[in-house]
């Protein structure tokens, strides 16, 4: 989670021409947010051990905002800066009532019933595994920390975790990445402070410094996020549209986190009262996320899932507690300006991991499926493939061309328009970034890109459209349905009100429908 808040303020808050003090205010907002929507979502929510912070889904959104000719025309980078999270909060608090409309009036639960073990397998899965581009691509820019980092969490957690040096206690196996993070973190700050990357590149700098983004100094003792810090929201029906794309792969990427997270809780698959209570929440954590001003919307995290197996730690007091911690520190600025110095390999090792570990986790649900079936192979096949292939081709699109496949002259445009900015590394500057936004990106294309280019949509497009066409009546128990079915309800079975029952005797109030 931590990564996610880091990373997300690192990449947009320079594009909208903020300061590092800005860039560390985004990140304390960011993660006072999530610890409130995580909390929210651990007690009236699914109630899963899940936690809730930034997602990626909303960048290219956020970029068709920031490329804004209207935005651009500001010369002044702060004021550019302030109106830019100003529109952004504003499509946000707009287009979180998809969630929340989707969510509380039962229809995702109701959608939810052409889900079967066969077609969440490849969702669930590419969760994880879509997300490749994050892990050893991200780790190989800074090798002598990302390989000892990806060593070491291997080895504490899987070769030593029967190791229990102090009282019979497991440490290696409940603790296993504060542990490797923190001894990786050290010895990249030796690395730092012994002048190891002086010459180097300024792209080995940005990814191997510990002080790299100039944010300790920046940050002050002590700040409360609060609502609307940067100003009244602005509205523009553009950008709104744009960011309801971000808002549609969030609540598919978060159903799958939900299901994986359910399953590493050892907990039954949340029931469709009980995922559309879920939804309805995480659209008022998008809403917070537009009051407050976050920069990104939320969605559930995909690598804290993937802790929840490595650490076997499926408590939901722990998550609640874990919560609480992170609205706490997020009011510290020099705390969090200290842990936003960790290098972003070492965040790209655990990926590796706890993204595979969640991946491995979808596959697993094929066991409840006939994978003899040929029907079963194609839709698993074409789900798994696609779902990595198409958004693989939407990325690279990006990468050489600056926008999406999708290129029409339709909508609200922009004009082209470049622009570079500076982030202090050491005692040197260094242009470092670039986004080239070129002529005529409309919001409609922002739509279709953001949605083709998330690999959990694209594999939900996918193998619920085949799932629920391909032989369906011969197939209920090659889809494994016969195990599903008993969970689609809230008393289809004894142990769902174990695991999501409202707190202080709430059902009363709002019975399970």
């Amino acid at each position: 989670m931590l990564g996610t808040s880091v990373m997300i303020p690192s990449l947009l808050v320079p594009a909208m021409g903020g300061s590092s003090g800005d860039k560390a205010r985004v990140i304390q907002t960011l993660l006072f947010v999530a610890g409130i929507n995580t909390l929210l979502q651990a007690l009236f929510g699914t109630r899963l051990p899940a936690v809730v912070g930034g997602s990626f889904a909303y960048v290219i959104p956020v970029a068709y905002i920031i490329g804004d000719s209207s935005l651009q025309r500001i010369n002044d980078p702060h004021e550019r800066f302030i109106h830019t999270m100003r529109a952004i909060q504003g499509a946000l608090i707009v287009a979180s009532s998809i969630q929340i409309v989707l969510g509380y009036s039962q229809v995702w639960g109701l959608f939810s019933r052409f889900f079967s073990p066969l077609g969440m397998a490849p969702v669930v899965g590419l969760v994880g595994l879509g997300l490749i581009h994050r892990g050893f691509p991200t780790l190989g820019n800074c090798v002598e920390i990302g390989i000892p980092m990806l060593l070491l969490v291997i080895g504490l957690s899987q070769y030593l975790k029967h190791v229990r040096p102090f009282r019979d206690i497991p440490i290696f196996e409940r603790f296993p990445v504060l542990i490797c993070v923190a001894i990786v973190w050290i010895y990249s700050v030796i690395l730092t402070a012994s002048g190891a990357y002086s010459h180097r590149p300024s792209i080995t700098q940005h990814n191997c410094r510990t002080d790299r983004a100039n944010l300790i100094s920046t940050a002050p003792w002590f700040m409360f996020p609060y609502p609307l810090q940067w100003g009244p929201p602005t509205f523009s029906a553009g950008h709104s549209f744009a960011m309801m794309s971000a808002v549609l792969v969030s609540m598919v990427e978060s159903t799958a986190a939900y299901k994986a997270a359910s399953r590493l809780a050892i907990a039954t698959p949340p029931p469709a009262y009980v995922l559309s209570r879920g939804i309805g929440w995480q659209g008022i954590g998008i809403l917070l996320d537009g009051l407050y001003g976050t920069g990104t919307g939320s969605t559930v995290s995909v690598e804290n899932v993937g802790l929840l197996g490595l650490t076997r730690v499926g408590s939901r007091r722990v998550v609640q507690i874990s919560a609480g911690f992170m609205i706490f520190f997020s009011t510290l600025g020099k705390f969090g300006a200290v842990f936003a110095s960790i290098p972003f390999p070492i965040f790209a090792a655990l990926y590796c991991v706890l993204f595979g570990l969640v991946g491995a986790v979808g596959i697993s649900f094929l066991q409840f499926t006939n994978m003899n079936s040929m029907r079963n192979l194609i839709i698993i096949g074409l789900s798994l493939f696609l779902g990595i292939s198409v958004p693989q081709f939407f990325n690279e699109y990006w990468t050489s061309s600056h926008h999406g496949p999708v290129h029409t002259n339709a909508g609200w445009c922009l004009k082209r328009n470049y622009f570079l900015w500076k982030e202090p590394m050491g005692n040197r500057k260094m242009n470092i970034y670039r986004i080239s936004v070129t002529r005529a990106p409309s919001m409609f294309n922002a739509f279709l890109n953001t949605i083709f280019s998330s690999p959990a949509t694209v594999g939900l497009i996918v193998a619920v459209i085949l799932d629920n066409t391909l032989e369906v009546e011969k197939s209920k128990k090659d889809r494994g349905m016969p195990w599903w079915v008993k969970f689609r309800t809230f008393r289809g079975d004894n142990r769902n009100e174990e695991f999501y029952t409202l707190p202080f005797n709430l059902n009363r109030f709002f019975p399970p429908t």
